[in-house]
């Protein structure tokens, strides 16, 4: 596979960089070109953590392989490696494909940003049936030789050799064979397998992988490793990367590195043992040390799931028993903690991640493996964690004196405090709910689905409408698509850092790992919980922070901004510029709004109000009328019912401004195109279904979206704009009579010219002058209008001669300006992403250079002409974190969005106000 990616690269340029022993070539700031796992490595070394030596080739060379292609690129590495093998080869005083003296290594990837499981790793490297031998003879341990050797055939068959399972329903083929040479020993686990079991796998592996490639299993431990770096590098562009890289926004040209260390060997005995741990909880964000080890295993046992681990601390252990209803098992210690079964590797361990935590101001992710009783660190990076755990870790370490505030804004991401926003169980449904098991609680939240088994069916099922709960026996890499459509995850093997709880949380998806009491079998898709069987389709609910699981659909209810989440939300306020106000049309909404924080409704759209029996019949006897006379007698029909929609919306805003858009869509959105709909029209206002159908086809137009909308309804048929101007304000003057303090703004949507404007203007302030003297109350209100056209942008300073204030309808902004139609981009939008000629969807996310230029003109045109002009959005972009950053860029005053998008909109403005 090759891309063009424009980077320059010289002979010269330095592709690979050693450490080991206490040194390093590089250091943690050098993350962009080592990646994350290579900076992190060298920076261990230099504080003094035992890291095994190795070496790491940069980003850079990545893209190189892409541009230039493997051979190119590996003649280009050649000598540096071969001289970082030596580097290796000196300091752990062993020989990379030596007989006697045997160095195996590992390659692993290490992009610059987390990207958990998505790329290959290669462990035991440098074996063949040679070297096994001289292993084995050296280390005195034969089973421990084979072992290492049947685990590297596997893992180079399976990344390099590209051994996979030929159908969705089938195991992987390496496992279905292991499982039949259990069977015939009658073993249950795989550290019961003799030595001569070990030998048979490692044949068998063989003859598969022939049998299924057409490949030799290669026997040189340089083609071995050359082979391997490759694929590392070929992992980067593969399904799963891919997809995972779009859900995070990480850059193809940001590229991973490759890391090579000499193996350390957890499976060498009852004093060795391998893990992954975390300084703090990754779910909830406690500050207590946790996580999962296995004696006498490799660091893939423990990160697949295939044996169910134990917990590091005696805490986490009792926590663990308690879930799994097996606590007296655990005070007997059939399932120690290595606090109590190696406790002076513990307490090495607890130092030294107290030691990192510290040293990165942040809660660490690491990998370890103990070797015949010393302890090695393979891997540190600032942990994935949920949106819960974010906010809880990021207050608690500026509580402690760890950050400042600053930075403890900075460390959160605004999208993930969408997770603390999703519904939560409601307690009564709860308490009535039938547990169907428990499992662990990899991550939290509320999931209720129908039940999937495979990530294509989870896919589909949620393209569909359909909410889903992904059941599998365990998730890997290649899951990632369906994880991340499925509300939830529910596993049956692995524990708390297995690959289901760690992706799971970083996704931000309620996940139950490690639910033992479960059968599933994929080819009649069923699961068998307890003795009750349910199958594809039936539906359960998750409950992420107990791991309970539930038969049937539990109702959940609104989440609430409290605790931590407020404090962090009042901390937003004290340093952001930019306020937040919401599109609402309802007053639930605007409440929910007003809960999460918004200071204000920057749109209001009326047209939605319009859509209930009696509103709907009354709003369509008005486009139907043919005289102006008809639209008036409609148009009352349909006052009082505004003036209550906006007297709850406004009365729910109090004390704030409320911005509401006049009558926008096409005429045609709203009367009856059916039949019967028509029938019911005509004996409604005793015409014709004739006459009917004749109005609703005079109605139609080839363009609609450019067509009669907007303020061009209002200056065709000006009653629509008194009626409306009329309710808005009749609302304020009810609740100002009341004691309320209402601030109504009225915005002429979709104007192109000031003419358009002034036309509109005259009609609301001649209503209003009227309205007062009849109630004799006057209120202060505010006409501005909406730029959604770049012509209005451009002439930005006439129209702010007349309009009060701007909100930019960047929709149809974005619409007018790429030429594209919002409806009927998704014919070719994946097609222009996937061939990168957009590297986002604009109507997603602000397209900073085209249609943010036209709002810089704009804002600042605008206040050319009067000074102080409130400037705010009100599209789909209000919420998304980049385009309310690039809001605070231009000076705008504020930005609205939903209402639950609300708090990440308030943290991306705080974080731009930090950063300018």
């Amino acid at each position: 596979m090759k891309q063009t990616i424009d980077t320059k690269f010289t002979m010269s340029e330095k592709r690979v960089y050693t450490f080991g022993n206490g040194k390093a070539e590089g250091k943690a700031d050098m993350r962009n070109l080592l990646g994350g796992k290579g900076a992190n490595l060298a920076e261990m070394n230099l504080i003094g953590v035992p890291v095994p030596p190795g070496f790491t080739i940069t980003t850079n060379v990545c893209n190189e392989y892409f541009e230039k292609g493997k051979e190119e690129v590996v003649a280009l590495l050649k000598d540096e490696v071969e001289n970082a093998v030596k580097h290796i080869e000196t300091l752990m005083n062993s020989k990379f494909g030596d007989v006697e003296n045997p160095l195996l290594v590992s390659v692993r990837s290490g992009a610059r940003a987390s990207m958990p499981g998505m790329m290959d790793t290669i462990l035991n490297l440098g074996l063949n049936d040679e070297v096994v031998e001289g292993l084995a003879r050296k280390t005195g341990n034969e089973r421990f030789a084979y072992d290492s050797y049947r685990r590297f055939v596997q893992m180079y068959g399976d990344v390099v050799l590209g051994m996979k399972p030929l159908n969705k329903e089938d195991i992987d083929p390496f496992e279905a064979i292991i499982i039949k040479v259990k069977e015939q020993r009658g073993i249950k686990l795989d550290n019961e397998m003799s030595v001569e079991e070990l030998k048979q796998l490692v044949v068998l592996f063989k003859n598969a992988i022939k049998q299924q490639t057409g490949k030799d299993f290669p026997v040189d431990p340089m083609e071995q490793l050359w082979g391997a770096i490759c694929a590392v590098f070929d992992s980067w562009m593969n399904e799963r990367a891919i997809l995972y890289r779009k859900m995070e926004g990480i850059p193809t040209e940001w590229g991973t590195a490759v890391s090579v260390m000499a193996m350390v060997f957890g499976n060498m005995g009852d004093t060795s043992a391998t893990g992954v741990c975390f300084s703090r909880d990754a779910a909830t964000g406690e500050n207590r040390f946790n996580g999962e080890y296995l004696v006498n295993a490799q660091g893939e046992d423990v990160v697949a799931g295939i044996r169910t681990p134990q917990q590091i601390t005696k805490e986490g252990s009792l926590r663990w028993a308690a879930q799994q209803g097996i606590e007296e098992e655990v005070r007997a210690t059939n399932y120690p903690s290595m606090e109590e079964a190696m406790p002076e590797i513990y307490a090495q361990l607890d130092a030294i991640q107290d030691k990192l935590e510290k040293h990165y101001h942040d809660m660490q992710d690491m990998e370890f493996t103990v070797q015949e009783g010393k302890l090695w660190f393979l891997q540190t990076r600032n942990g994935k964690r949920t949106g819960t755990a974010m906010v809880k870790i990021a207050m608690d370490l500026l509580r402690e004196g760890e950050i400042d505030e600053k930075t403890a804004l900075l460390r959160c991401e605004p999208n993930k405090l969408d997770e603390l926003l999703h519904p939560v169980f409601d307690k009564l449904a709860l308490s009535r709910a039938k547990v169907l098991t428990r499992g662990l609680p990899a991550s939290p939240g509320a999931a209720c689905g129908q039940i999937v088994f495979f990530a294509d069916d989870a896919e589909k099922w949620h393209d569909d409408g359909r909410q889903v709960v992904m059941v599998r026996i365990e998730t890997s890499p290649e899951d990632l698509a369906g994880m991340s459509a499925a509300e939830g995850i529910l596993t049956a093997r692995g524990g708390m850092t297995s690959h289901a709880a760690v992706v799971a949380r970083g996704m931000g998806k309620c996940c139950v790992s490690g639910a033992g009491a479960i059968n599933i079998d994929y080819k009649k898709r069923t699961v068998e919980i307890d003795g009750i069987t349910l199958h594809e389709g039936d539906y359960i609910s998750l409950n992420g922070s107990t791991g309970e699981v539930y038969l049937g659909e539990v109702q959940t209810k609104a989440a609430e901004v409290t605790g931590d989440f407020a404090d962090l939300m009042k901390l937003c306020d004290k340093y952001t510029k930019l306020v937040v106000r919401t599109n609402a049309d309802t007053p639930h909404d605007a409440k929910v709004a007003r809960n999460f924080g918004a200071v204000g409704i920057g749109l209001c759209r009326t047209e939605h109000m319009f859509f209930e029996n009696e509103k709907i019949k009354a709003m369509r006897e008005m486009i139907l009328a043919d005289t102006t006379e008809g639209r008036e007698v409609a148009l009352e029909k349909l006052l009082p019912y505004q003036k209550q929609d906006f007297y709850g919306i406004l009365k729910a805003m109090d004390g704030h401004p409320v911005n509401v858009r006049l009558l926008d869509p096409p005429l045609h959105e709203f009367v009856p195109h059916d039949l019967k709909g028509q029938e019911d029209m005509a004996q409604e206002m005793g015409v014709s279904v004739q006459e009917i159908q004749n109005r609703v086809n005079s109605l139609s137009e080839h363009n609609p979206m450019l067509g009669h909308r907007g303020c061009r309804l209002g200056n065709t048929y000006p009653e629509i704009t008194a009626m409306q101007t009329r309710a808005i304000l009749s609302a304020a003057i009810q609740l100002k009579k009341e004691g309320f303090d209402p601030h109504p703004e009225i915005m002429v949507p979709l104007i192109g010219i000031v003419n358009e404007f002034d036309e509109q203007e005259k009609v609301i302030r001649s209503t209003a002058d009227r309205l007062f003297e009849e109630e004799g109350v006057k209120i202060p209100y505010r006409v501005g209008t909406m730029i959604e056209i770049p012509r209005a942008a451009l002439t930005a300073d006439y129209i702010a001669k007349k309009a009060e204030y701007f909100s930019f309808g960047t929709n149809d902004l974005t619409q007018m300006t790429f030429g594209y139609s919002r409806d009927d981009i998704a014919s070719f939008l994946p097609v222009y992403l996937e061939k990168k000629i957009l590297s986002v969807d604009p109507f997603q996310v602000l397209d900073q250079k085209g249609v943010g230029q036209l709002i810089e003109m704009a804002v600042k045109k605008g206040r050319s002409t009067r000074p102080g002009l409130t400037c705010g959005i009100c599209g789909e972009h209000g919420g998304e974190p980049s385009s309310v950053k690039f809001c605070h860029r231009v000076g705008l005053n504020y930005v609205s969005c939903s209402p639950f998008r609300v708090p990440i909109a308030r943290l991306a403005a705080a974080q731009a106000a930090i950063e300018e």
